[in-house]
């Protein structure tokens, strides 16, 4: 007997054998089976979709689960459009809080305010209480003076740590903004954060998750580094999931800040790592470690990627690296000997060009065929590269939603012909490159149905076109956000598709994202969404359906029988 039968849907599997179907069974949190094979076949829970579409559960392949977690508790800066509105809501925050209460804000943007918030009016608005204010980037910060006393700024007791920014006036007083690594300044006044608060930061990111169809995300950088929270980061994920909070699978990208050198027999090549030789692929399919993390150069936004030529209007401005080029390279190396994927955040063409660089010398150095090494937002990428990605099987990981939220100010730095290499997606197709769909949220919205709209539009907040070369049939797209997701982790034969043997992980929608006008896929209503077979989102939803027959299994329901599930 089935555990569940979906019938009357209009199923998309992204499966080219069978492409389409009307009904889907499950058995054991997995599908077995599609339309004739399992019309008949009884099941505990029949249900009815009436018609709505059904389409493989989305994977967004770069995002920052803790960081968007967190930020939803935090004084949210992300719609203010002028500096006197975040020292408004700064000036509000502080209302009635003690005096030495910290003010935590996100998600401001400088380009959209025209400038960056200053010290002396957080001073003002805060009444000298500590404020720290999150750009969306995550590339940048501003501070007001208190902070910058306890990190040792106003006396110069702190040492500027390599690759980052304490940025100062004509004067030599410094304004407040801190870049790159100098955040570190900032978060070694907070950090590490107890894995209790961490843990509950994830079971909220994973609500929204699972509310926009998410069934499997890949988390950014844990553990030391740029956007970790705690050196013990992953107790936090291992956490949640006991609670039963954690509603999506989760694969850890390890921050390269925590590899260390490692003593194990020479026949076993592995020099660099974590503790107990842990690398990619351990775990399970609800929790894994998956590739280490390196940071190359900055962000677009902020004018800290690394390019071969300078940003316009910056005629002395080519982006700075997060350390020395020539220790990222060995660490890849290393890395890639020790048995670890790589992702490589590169935004900028010289920063791609390293990472290119050091993917070729590893191969060199250790050949490891399908590997699958990775290239994080892969952001401005020349002609003369695309076929790099191509020889090396390099996995570019653009987001696409950046066109839109800050595609503007990323194309005003970069000028017209640049704007031509910026987040490709055509281009690698074209080549045989697949490409995972990604947000990189919390810097921009990580509703797959956007990313989907964004992909196949290209437009941008001012209604331009970027790189009008580069958009993507709606079908394509879908399969970015779903066996592409999947591909891009090694996870293509489980899932990303509705195909008989792989997970039950599937999302119900009020339409069909390939066949509706693109300026409407972004508005489509997420109805449900199951996880191995269980409904992590929507139950209520569901059950408006014309028919359910049968309890609706849920989230930590223990089936009839007890059986384990996948």
């Amino acid at each position: 007997m089935l555990d569940l039968k979906l019938r009357n849907a209009r199923i998309r599997t992204v499966d080219d054998r069978h492409p389409h179907a009307r009904t889907l069974g499950v058995l054991a949190g997995r599908i077995v089976g599609l339309d004739a094979t399992v019309e008949d076949l009884p099941a505990r829970t029949v249900l009815d979709c009436g018609g709505a579409v059904v389409v493989p559960g989305f994977g967004d392949a770069h995002n920052h689960m803790a960081w968007f977690g967190q930020s939803l508790d935090e004084l949210d800066l992300s719609t203010a459009t002028t500096l006197s509105q975040v020292y408004d809501a700064v000036a509000r925050r502080a209302a009635g809080l003690p005096a030495d209460a910290w003010i935590v804000g996100s998600g401001y943007d400088d380009t959209v305010m025209g400038g960056h918030p200053h010290r002396t009016e957080l001073d003002r608005a805060a009444g000298g209480r500590p404020v720290w204010l999150k750009h969306r980037s995550g590339h940048m910060c501003a501070v007001g003076s208190e902070v910058l006393r306890r990190a040792g700024v106003l006396d110069g007791t702190a040492d500027s740590p390599e690759g980052g920014v304490v940025v100062r006036d004509g004067d030599g007083a410094p304004t407040g903004l801190l870049q790159e690594r100098a955040q570190s300044l900032v978060t070694g006044l907070v950090m590490p954060y107890p894995v209790a608060d961490l843990a509950a930061a994830l079971g909220r990111a994973s609500a929204v998750y699972a509310a926009e169809g998410l069934t499997h995300v890949v988390e950014a950088g844990i553990g030391l580094g740029l956007i970790g929270r705690s050196p013990v980061e992953a107790a936090a994920y291992q956490l949640a999931r006991e609670r039963g909070t954690l509603r999506t699978r989760v694969e850890l990208m390890v921050a390269a800040d925590n590899l260390h050198a490692l003593r194990a027999h020479a026949d076993d090549g592995i020099t660099t790592g974590i503790d107990l030789g842990l690398r990619s692929g351990f775990g399970d399919d609800r929790l894994r470690l998956g590739p280490m993390k390196i940071w190359l150069d900055g962000s677009l936004i902020g004018r800290t990627a690394a390019v071969s030529e300078p940003f316009c209007g910056h005629d002395h401005t080519s982006g700075v690296y997060q350390g020395s080029p020539e220790e990222m390279r060995r660490l890849v190396v290393e890395a890639h000997r020790s048995g670890w994927r790589v992702a490589a955040h590169a935004i900028g063409d010289s920063a791609v060009d390293l990472a290119l660089d050091a993917f070729a010398e590893a191969q060199g150095v250790l050949p490891r065929p399908d590997v699958r090494h990775r290239i994080e937002h892969s952001a401005v990428v020349r002609p003369d590269q695309l076929e790099r990605y191509v020889e090396l099987g390099v996995v570019p990981v653009p987001q696409a939603r950046f066109l839109y939220d800050v595609g503007d100010s990323m194309s005003e730095g970069l000028g017209p012909d640049r704007t031509l290499w910026m987040y490709r997606h055509r281009s690698f197709l074209d080549r045989g490159i697949r490409v995972p769909g990604s947000s990189d949220r919390p810097v921009a919205p990580g509703a797959p149905l956007l990313g989907m709209q964004s992909m196949v539009e290209r437009l941008s907040r001012a209604g331009t076109v970027l790189a009008p070369d580069e958009r993507v049939s709606a079908e394509q797209a879908l399969r970015a956000y779903t066996v592409d997701a999947a591909w891009a982790s090694h996870d293509e034969d489980r899932r990303g598709s509705l195909t008989p043997g792989t997970y039950a992980d599937f999302v119900i929608l009020s339409d069909d994202p390939v066949t509706v006008d693109s300026h409407r896929i972004g508005a489509i209503d997420v109805l449900a969404t199951f996880v191995a077979g269980e409904c992590v989102h929507g139950a209520d939803a569901v059950g408006d359906l014309p028919t359910v027959n049968g309890p609706l299994p849920t989230a930590g329901t223990p089936r009839p029988d007890a059986r384990s599930h996948a």
